[in-house]
């Protein structure tokens, strides 16, 4: 294997096996029940009772799931791959034109960190909505907000038209998923929509992992939770998903299932719903052969929206497990992470947990 620059190389404990465990129990979830047509959950009662019950258990038990004839066109899911290969097979002083910084941070960017070590990638993020309006920074007390604006380049010329239309669809996905998530945990269907209605910062990214000298000492992404409510990820036949199991914290592979998308909660439906679904932590593992094609969709409501355990979920028995948070300020505060090492941990929803009598008899919260 070649040598890599140091900034990539993982600490002992958190470099991959070279060796995979398959996660093959991980469900696969058929959403042809549901009429690609319609914008939001509409079917038979006893077909939807069964599709609600296999997402609120996957939910429950991985806190990941995959799902087939989805109402997303292969035609779409096509175009896109092909406009981010052409944009991420051109030379890097023709990308970095577009590339984005603290300031205007959509664009294309090749030096993420996670948890302070450089990622083996390269992106090209777009917000859905444009321009994208969320908080200024991160100070509680500032409240001005700004506008995001997204940087498309003129090259591939059709990469825009695309990513525009691609979102679209996926969006209508997202909404459906929204509300089966909301029925399995008793609530009505658009329970959760309002948050999303207007303003929502959702945004997709194009992901690139080039083959890697050293994949035994780096990550495509290294560990770690999506802080949004929910997310859709396309990827290639390629793989390197990980995620960690629950039941043992081992981290299995998640195996590429044609035309699926891999679906996973985010840390927002983990407050929102008291911890009855869990934000599970997961990374990219790459190899030194064949580059990795990857798209994300990450749904998020809109900047203002104040995340709390929702009232129908906490009761006196159950009461509230996180104090409520701004979910724009948290994500101008984790995002700063990404473009610089920190001397600090980055913000967590754990430092948001109300401690309960458990917590403290075992000495610290029972989140990481």
């Amino acid at each position: 294997m070649g040598e890599v620059d140091p900034a990539f190389i993982q600490s002992i404990e958190h470099r991959p096996k070279l060796e995979k465990i398959e996660a093959g129990a991980i469900p696969i979830i058929d959403l042809s029940v549901l009429n690609p047509a319609d914008d939001h959950v509409q079917a038979d009662d006893h077909q939807l009772d069964g599709l609600v019950s296999e997402i609120g258990n996957a939910c429950r038990n991985w806190g990941f799931f995959q799902v087939i004839n989805h109402g997303v066109s292969i035609n779409s899911r096509s175009k896109i791959k092909e406009v981010a290969r052409k944009f991420f097979v051109q030379p890097l002083e023709v990308k970095k034109k577009v590339r984005r910084d603290e300031v205007s941070v959509l664009g294309y960017y090749e030096a993420e960190n996670t948890k302070n070590v450089r990622d083996w990638k390269e992106v090209f993020d777009f917000g859905l909505e444009n321009p994208t309006l969320v908080p200024a920074s991160a100070d509680p007390d500032d409240n001005d907000v700004t506008k995001r604006f997204n940087h498309w380049p003129d090259s591939p010329p059709q990469l825009r038209e695309v990513c525009e239309g691609y979102a679209k669809e996926v969006e209508k996905l997202a909404y459906k998923l929204l509300e089966l998530i909301a029925l399995s945990l008793g609530l009505p269907a658009d329970r959760l929509n309002g948050f999303f209605s207007k303003d929502q910062i959702t945004f997709i990214r194009l992901n690139h992992y080039p083959p890697c000298p050293a994949p035994d000492l780096t990550l495509g992404v290294g560990r770690h939770k999506d802080g949004s409510s929910l997310t859709i990820l396309a990827q290639d036949d390629v793989g390197g998903l990980e995620v960690k199991r629950k039941i043992d914290g081992e981290w299995v592979r998640v195996k590429p299932t044609p035309d699926a998308y891999i679906i996973n909660v985010g840390d927002i439906i983990q407050v929102w719903s008291n911890e009855r679904y869990e934000s599970v932590e997961h990374r990219v593992v790459v190899n030194s052969e064949k580059e990795r094609f990857s798209i994300p969709f990450f749904f998020s409501p809109a900047h203002y929206t104040m995340v709390k355990p929702l009232e129908e979920l906490t009761s006196k028995g159950n009461p509230a497990k996180y104090r409520e948070y701004n979910w724009g300020k948290f994500m101008v505060n984790r995002k700063g992470s990404n473009f610089k090492k920190r001397n600090v941990a980055n913000i967590q929803i754990a430092d948001f947990r109300i401690p309960d009598l458990a917590d403290e008899l075992d000495g610290g919260l029972s989140i990481n």
